[in-house]
């Protein structure tokens, strides 16, 4: 009998057959006051009242008021990022007495089912804090992105933080990060607040040139660093947590301001949004590693008084610097708002005309009067078959499309200019020294002009065909003009060059032509686009490479061209479509998705086309 059974009994026998109460306790093994609880009871409610009721009390001197209870709910609505200790701050802020505990707001969420209950964590006294004692003592510094304009541009941020008071002492928007944008941010930061003890950054080339190859190099980071006696400190190879507290800051600003804000018009309104939260993070929003206090009370910069004792040294090319340049010849290039780079007079917003500069090299050969770091020197060379061109340090790729073509390459210490046909079609770092150029010189190499600029704009709009190489996403993408084109995810991370005619642009890789597709472009953009040259002959239409079947074996491979190719074990006992062209295998599933695409390490014949049995030479 269940327990209920076993209560109904023994309240009939003392009901209807008069045995008393000591003597059915004795039986059932309970007291007397059970039994007599049990006869109340089924007097109250009848044969449901003899079921099992809870021992929880009806109430408690302890319990959460109800008021109290609704204002945590409706607060954790309103802003669902407000953890417990949070919110029972805010409770402190709006006059609550007396405060519930944090473990009571928490409970109160979980019964409401605002948030999922979780087990028990190690208590926040059980961790070792990693701060320094004082304010100004280190800064963390990093670079990251999900800054997007309107025409889909991610802007990069360069943010900084002080490691103690959490006060974030950089937040600059620019369009790249490069090194002397980073060095921008980081000098109106020492302005703005002096010099901190120490300085912490991970292993970005923006940063640090120590592991840089062949040989390590200061980069202008460590100048300044040096120059201001500041120490740098590197975190360790794929450790960010060493940075972690602006990598925090990162995860902040994201959920609380950049997925609320859609995509900004342009970089100033993206600067402004960045910093109306830096200002309210600094000294309106709690923080709690720091007991619910702003980052603004614990934050305080070097005195006035010391940092005119000190002032701090910052390199003249911060506001403008000179170009690449060859003998005789200067140009300025300015540094415009939040580290944009504007080239010429003329060019780009909020030019600074503060340590503006020019620099004119001498040239000469090696020993003789003026020859100096500025030499510069043309060489003429012929592509090889392979498209490869290697000349002493440096490897200069053309493509197997251009093999045999005379180039010309304008070599300095710092840039190579390479022109074919008389036109400059790209600009690349160079790896050249002094010493390498010199033996150029010896070799047979001429001392060179002025460097070659492209072509004229007006040349390229008077309605000429325009060639540009650009690079394919991993999507099929690739970007012109603030415009996207799809040219195709076959093509993914190729070099592909784009021949622009009036109201078309056409596709060619290596000499072939994959697709046309219509131009966004005016005609008179074009010659504003980077890179951008006259063109060269019409490319040739690509025919389309032969279709052969193959079914995969048990062990997921096939064999096509006598070279064995890997499809992968989730294929095995299935079709495929191979597409054969000269340099690689296109395989293809039943939707002609591309299932791998693998180098093509022969030049045999295609002698069977069916997957199954057929072995005709075909013609």
């Amino acid at each position: 009998m269940s327990v209920m059974e076993q209560r109904y009994h023994a309240v009939m026998e003392v009901l209807e057959s008069l045995v008393p109460v000591a003597e059915v306790a004795e039986r059932y093994g309970v007291s007397r006051q059970s039994v007599h609880a049990w006869l109340r009871r089924y007097a109250e409610g009848g044969l449901p009242g003899l079921a099992d009721r809870s021992h929880r009390p009806r109430s408690h001197p302890a319990q959460v008021d109800a008021v109290v209870a609704a204002l945590i709910c409706q607060l954790r609505r309103d802003h669902p990022r407000w953890g417990p200790r949070r919110l029972l701050h805010e409770l402190g802020v709006r006059g609550v007495v007396p405060l519930p505990s944090r473990s009571t707001v928490y409970r109160v969420l979980v019964r409401e089912h605002l948030v999922a209950g979780r087990g028990r964590r190690r208590p926040r006294s059980s961790y070792t804090p990693w701060q320094r004692p004082a304010p100004m003592q280190l800064w963390q510094l990093d670079i990251t992105g999900k800054v997007w304009l309107a025409d889909g541009t991610e802007l990069k941020l360069v943010t900084g933080i002080d490691d103690h008071s959490r006060f974030v002492v950089i937040a600059g928007v620019v369009r790249r990060a490069t090194g002397r944008a980073v060095c921008a941010a980081f000098a109106a930061a020492l302005q703005e607040y002096g010099c901190p003890e120490q300085v912490l950054t991970d292993n970005g080339k923006q940063f640090t040139g120590k592991f840089n190859r062949p040989r390590p190099a200061e980069v202008l980071f460590d100048r300044m660093c040096r120059k201001n006696g500041i120490e740098h400190l590197l975190t360790a190879f794929r450790h960010p947590t060493t940075t972690g507290k602006i990598e925090r800051w990162h995860q902040t600003l994201q959920r609380e301001c950049l997925d609320g804000h859609g995509p900004c018009p342009d970089l100033q309104a993206a600067q402004a949004m960045i910093d109306v939260f830096r200002l309210e993070y600094n000294t309106a929003r709690p923080h709690q590693a720091l007991d619910m206090a702003t980052p603004a009370v614990r934050f305080s910069p070097v005195p006035a008084p010391q940092r005119a004792l000190l002032p701090v040294w910052l390199p003249s090319g911060l506001s403008a610097v000179p170009a690449v340049v060859g003998p005789g010849v200067s140009v300025e290039v300015g540094l415009g708002p939040a580290g944009t780079v504007c080239d010429g007079p003329g060019r780009g917003q909020g030019r600074s005309d503060v340590g503006r500069s020019t620099l004119t090299p001498p040239a000469g050969r090696r020993g003789e009067p003026g020859w100096g770091p500025a030499l510069a020197v043309e060489v003429d060379r012929v592509v090889p078959e392979c498209g490869n061109l290697a000349v002493r340090p440096q490897q200069f790729w053309f493509g197997p499309a251009l093999a045999g073509r005379a180039v010309r390459l304008w070599i300095s210490t710092t840039t190579v200019h390479v022109m074919l046909d008389g036109q400059r079609v790209k600009t690349l770092p160079s790896r050249f020294n002094e010493l390498q150029l010199a033996r150029l010189l010896d070799a047979g190499a001429r001392p060179a002009g002025p460097p070659p600029g492209p072509p004229s704009v007006a040349m390229l709009a008077a309605g000429a065909a325009v060639e540009l190489e650009r690079t394919v996403t991993a999507v099929g993408i690739v970007a012109l003009g603030g415009h996207t084109l799809q040219v195709g995810s076959a093509l993914a991370g190729q070099r592909v060059t784009l021949r622009l005619e009036e109201h078309l642009i056409h596709v060619v890789l290596d000499g072939l032509l994959w697709r046309t597709l219509p131009s966004p472009l005016e005609p008179e953009a074009r010659g504003r686009l980077r890179g951008a040259r006259l063109a060269g002959p019409a490319p040739t239409v690509a025919q389309d490479p032969p279709r052969v079947q193959r079914r995969v074996s048990c062990r997921g491979g096939i064999q096509v061209c006598r070279q064995r190719v890997h499809v992968g074990l989730p294929h095995a006992g299935t079709i495929v479509t191979v597409e054969v062209d000269q340099r690689r295998f296109r395989i293809l599933d039943e939707h002609d998705t591309i299932i791998k695409t693998v180098p093509r390490t022969n030049t045999q014949e295609v002698t069977r086309h069916k997957a199954y049995g057929h072995t005709g030479r075909s013609a």
